[in-house]
C-alpha cells in the first residue's frame, strides 16, 4: 500500500530521533567501558598489592585465603560488567544504522488507547521516559507482526493470551538513518521486501531473516512446548534460516536459566559450520557449540581405528560399479542403519549377560598379570542381578588390586635392580623427597641401603605400570572389537542375537566378509561406527551428556534411526530440533530413516510436532518449477512468485567442448554480476579432474570436505558437500544418463540443482539425464 508524502516525513523524523537517542547512548557507553576496563586493567596490575599474603600461622593463613577470595570476587565483577556493557555497545552500534524494520499498531481487547509497537533485532529503552521505543522481534507482542494481517488478532504472553485488533502493519528498508523502503501490507510479510531481499547476491555467510520471517517460520522459531521438533522443508524453504532464529529466541525468553553453550548444532559437514557462524552473533547472541557427528566419532573412536566417513563411503559408491560387491555394501549399510540392527546388538548385550565376553589379557614385559580366563570367570561369578556395566566395573577394583599386588611381588626382580642402576639425580631428590614424607620422625634420614632400595624399588615400578593402571581404568581390557566381530564370524549367535532364526539380511556372507576384513584391518566401515559405539557403552556403560538443554540437528535424512537413538541417548535432558528433506536424502545410510513416522517414533506422537515447510524462497520461480518435477510429490513445492530465466539445458559433444563452453559461461555469469558461481560435479574424483582442467584458463576453487570455508568465484564442488548451502549461479557438470542414471543419483541430482539462486545451467555430453525434465 502506498505512503503519503506526510507519513513518510513522520516516520523519516522518528527514526532519526531514534538513531540519535541511540548514537546518544553509544558514546555513554563508550565512555563506560573505557573506564570500566581501565580499572579491571589496574585492577589486574595491582591485584598481589592489594591482597595481604602471609602464611606464618593458621589464622593468617585463613586471613590471606579471605583477602584472596574478596579480592578475585570484586574483580570478577568488574569484568562482567565490562563485558555486559561491551554486548549492549556492540548491539547498540547495530541498531543505530537501521534501528528497525517493522511497526504493528494494536488496540487490546478492553481498551480505547492503541499502541505503536516497532519491531528491530534488539530493544531500545528510552530511560527517560521509561518507554521502548524498539521492541525485540522476539517479544510476546513482536509474534502479530509475522502471525497476523490486520483485524482481529492475539499473542501469547507469560500471564496467558492477549486479544485485539491489529489497526497497522507497516514494512522498512532503513540504511544508515534513512528510510529506502516503506509500505504498509494486509498480509504477513510483504512481496515487495522479501523480492528485495531474496534477488539479492549469494554470500560466505548465512545472513539472519528476522525482517522477512514468515508466518510458517515464525510457528517453527516459537514452538517450545514439545520434546522434539520435525521440520520437513523443501529445499531453499529457510530450514535452516529458522533453526538459528529459533535459538536467538529461546536463548531470548530462557535467558535467566538458558546459555548459548547449553546447545548444540549438528551439522553436514565443517564447511556448513563456518557458513551459519555468524548468524547469531549478528542477533546479538553468543555462538552456540556447532559440531558434525563425524567429529564425536572421530573423538570417542579414533584412537583406537582409522574411520571411514560419510564422504569416503558416499565416494566410494558413486564411483563403483554395479557388482556383487556393490550390492552387498548398500545391503550392508541399510541393515546395519536399521532399527532391526539396533534391536540385535541389544539383544546380543543381553546373551553377553549370560555367555560369551570376550577380555584382554592383562601383560607386562610378557608376564601375564591377570589371564583372560581368569577375567572371564570373576565377571560371570558376580551375582547375575548386578547389570553388565556394573560388573564391568566391579573387575576395573578387582584387577587394579591385582596389580597393585602384581607390583609388590616385582620389588627384587632383577629388572628393577637395573632401573635402579639407571636413575640420576633427580630421580634420588623424588625418592628421598618421598622417604621424608613417610617418615614419622624428622630426625630420621635417608641412609638405611634397603629403606632407599624399597623406595626407588616402588617408585621405578608404579612409573612403569602408569600405562597398565591407564589401560585398566580405562576399560580396554573389555574385547569390545573381539565381540563386535564374532558377530560376523558366528552365524548361530548372530541368528540368536536377531531374534530371527530363519532369516539373515541379503548378501549375508559378503557383509560378513567385508566387516570383518575392515576390523583387522583396525578401521571402521562408517556404518559400523555407531553401532560399535553403541556396543562399547553397553557394556562399559554410556557416557551422557546433561549439561546440553536443547540439540538442533541440521539435514536429518542424512542421519540413520540408529544415529538418532544414539543421540537421544547421549543428550538425556536435552530437547531435540531435527532439519531436513527426504528429498535431499542422498547418502546411503539416510534411506533407513524412510519417512516421517520413523522419526516421530523416536519420542513418540505425545512429545513431538511435524511442521512442514512447502514454500521455496531461495531459486527463481522458472528454476523451483523446473528442479520439482525431479522428484515424486514435487508438486507440493510452492515456488515463490520470484521471476528470472528458465534454466538452460545444453548438450556438447565431447568433454572438450564441455570444458571450453563452461569456461565462456563462467566468464559471461561473472560479468553479469554474480559473484558465486559453483560448478557441481558428482562425485569428488570428477571436481578434482574439472578443476585442474578449468583452472588452465580461468581461476577456479576446488572446494573438498577439509575445505574450512567458502569465498567468492567459481567453486568446483561435489554435489554431496553442495547441501545446505546456495550460490548466485550454478552449472551441473555432466548431467548425462551415463553419469546419471541409477534411482539412487534421484536426489543427489535434484540437490545439486536446487542450490541455485538465480540461474542454473545443466550441460550433458550425448543422452540427458531421464531426471531432467522436459523444458
Amino acid at each position: 500500500m502506498a505512503i503519503s508524502e506526510q507519513d513518510w516525513q513522520e516516520e523519516q523524523t522518528r527514526v532519526t530521533e531514534v538513531s540519535t537517542k541511540i548514537s546518544n547512548k553509544i558514546s555513554q557507553l563508550e565512555a563506560s567501558v573505557g573506564d570500566i576496563r581501565d580499572v579491571v586493567i589496574d585492577m589486574r596490575k595491582d591485584f598481589w598489592d592489594e591482597v595481604t599474603v602471609n602464611f606464618s600461622n593458621p589464622d593468617d593463613l585463613g586471613e590471606t585465603s579471605t583477602n584472596l577470595r574478596q579480592q578475585s570476587q570484586v574483580l570478577a565483577e568488574r569484568e562482567h560488567a565490562h563485558l555486559q556493557s561491551s554486548k549492549l555497545l556492540k548491539k547498540y552500534r547495530k541498531l543505530v544504522e537501521s534501528p528497525y524494520f517493522g511497526r504493528i499498531d494494536f488496540k487490546e481487547e478492553g481498551t480505547s488507547e492503541t499502541e505503536t509497537i516497532y519491531l528491530g533485532t534488539g530493544s531500545f529503552l528510552d530511560e527517560n521516559m521509561e518507554t521502548f521505543l524498539v521492541y525485540d522481534w522476539r517479544a510476546p507482542i513482536s509474534s502479530l507482526y509475522y502471525d497476523g494481517a490486520p483485524g482481529p488478532a492475539q499473542y501469547e504472553t507469560p500471564s496467558g493470551l492477549v486479544k485485539g485488533e491489529m489497526l497497522l502493519k507497516r514494512q522498512f528498508v532503513i540504511h544508515s538513518g534513512q528510510i529506502k523502503v516503506l509500505f504498509d501490507t494486509g498480509v504477513t510479510i510483504g512481496d515487495e521486501l522479501l523480492q528485495q531481499v531474496l534477488s539479492h547476491s549469494a554470500d560466505d555467510r548465512m545472513k539472519s531473516i528476522v525482517a522477512t520471517i514468515q508466518k510458517e517460520q515464525n510457528a517453527v522459531i516459537r514452538n517450545d512446548k514439545t520434546r522434539m521438533l520435525i521440520v520437513q522443508g523443501a529445499a531453499g524453504s529457510g530450514k535452516t534460516s529458522a533453526a538459528l532464529q529459533r535459538v536467538a529466541y529461546l536463548l531470548y525468553k530462557y535467558r535467566e536459566t538458558l546459555r548459548a553453550d547449553q546447545m548444540i548444532l549438528f551439522s553436514p559437514n565443517p564447511l556448513f559450520n563456518s557458513y551459519v557462524s555468524t548468524v547469531l552473533p549478528e542477533l546479538g547472541e553468543d555462538n552456540m557449540q556447532q559440531t558434525t557427528f563425524q567429529s564425536y566419532l572421530e573423538h570417542r573412536l579414533g584412537k583406537e581405528f582409522d574411520l571411514e566417513d560419510v564422504f569416503t563411503q558416499t565416494e566410494t559408491l558413486l564411483n563403483a560399479d554395479d557388482s556383487l560387491r556393490y550390492r552387498a555394501h548398500l545391503e550392508s549399510i541399510s541393515y546395519k542403519s536399521s532399527g532391526a540392527y539396533l534391536d540385535t546388538i541389544r539383544r546380543y548385550k543381553e546373551l553377553l549377560e549370560k555367555n560369551g565376553m570376550l577380555f584382554k589379557p592383562v601383560v607386562f614385559q610378557g608376564k601375564v598379570i591377570v589371564s583372560s580366563d581368569e577375567m572371564t570367570a570373576q565377571f560371570y561369578g558376580y551375582d547375575s542381578a548386578v547389570k553388565l556395566a556394573g560388573r564391568i566395573d566391579l573387575m576395573k577394583e578387582w584387577m587394579l588390586k591385582r596389580l597393585s599386588e602384581f607390583a609388590q611381588s616385582e620389588k627384587d626382580a632383577p629388572w628393577v635392580e637395573e632401573q635402579i642402576e639407571l636413575l640420576d639425580s633427580d630421580d634420588y631428590q623424588r625418592a628421598f623427597q618421598t622417604m621424608k614424607r613417610k617418615q614419622k620422625r624428622k630426625e630420621e634420614t635417608f641412609d638405611d641401603f634397603d629403606k632407599e632400595k624399597d623406595v626407588l624399588a616402588k617408585m621405578v615400578i608404579s612409573q612403569r605400570l602408569k600405562p597398565v593402571r591407564r589401560w585398566i581404568k580405562r576399560f580396554r581390557y573389555v574385547d569390545v572389537k573381539g565381540m563386535y566381530r564374532k558377530l560376523f564370524t558366528d552365524e548361530s549367535l548372530f541368528r540368536r542375537a536377531a531374534g530371527d532364526p530363519e532369516n539373515l539380511p541379503a548378501h549375508w556372507e559378503d557383509i560378513c566378509k567385508l566387516t570383518t576384513a575392515s576390523l583387522d584391518d583396525k578401521s571402521l566401515m562408517y556404518e559400523d561406527a555407531t553401532p560399535f559405539l553403541y556396543l562399547k557403552e553397553l557394556l562399559q556403560g554410556f557416557r551422557t551428556n546433561t549439561a546440553i538443554r536443547h540439540v538442533i540437528v541440521d539435514e536429518v535424512q542424512d542421519y540413520s534411526g540408529f544415529q538418532l537413538e544414539f543421540l537421544k541417548r547421549l543428550f538425556p535432558r536435552a530437547k531435540m530440533t531435527v532439519l531436513g528433506d527426504l528429498n535431499q536424502a542422498i547418502y546411503a545410510h539416510g534411506e533407513a530413516l524412510g519417512s516421517l513416522e520413523n522419526l516421530v517414533s523416536l519420542y513418540g506422537k505425545e512429545d513431538t510436532e511435524v511442521i512442514t515447510l512447502t514454500q521455496s524462497y531461495r531459486s527463481t520461480h522458472e528454476i523451483v518449477d523446473f528442479t520439482r518435477q525431479m522428484i515424486p510429490g514435487g508438486e507440493r513445492i510452492v515456488p515463490f512468485n520470484r521471476p528470472g530465466e528458465a534454466p538452460r539445458v545444453i548438450q556438447v559433444q565431447d568433454e572438450e567442448a564441455l570444458n571450453g563452453t563452461i569456461i565462456s559461461d563462467i566468464r559471461e555469469l561473472h560479468e553479469q554480476g554474480f559473484q558465486y558461481v559453483a560448478v557441481i560435479c558428482r562425485t569428488e574424483e570428477e571436481s578434482r579432474r574439472v578443476h585442474k582442467q578449468l583452472s588452465a584458463d580461468i581461476h577456479t576453487r576446488l572446494i573438498t570436505k577439509t575445505t574450512p570455508a567458502f569465498e567468492k568465484g567459481t567453486l568446483v564442488v561435489p554435489a554431496y558437500l553442495a547441501k545446505g548451502v546456495e550460490f548466485d549461479a550454478v552449472i551441473i557438470y555432466n548431467g548425462s544418463e551415463a553419469v546419471y542414471h541409477r534411482e539412487s543419483d534421484r536426489k543427489l541430482f535434484y540437490t545439486a540443482c536446487t542450490r541455485a539462486m538465480h540461474k542454473l545451467h545443466v550441460y550433458h555430453i550425448g543422452e540427458k539425464s531421464h531426471f531432467i525434465p522436459e523444458t
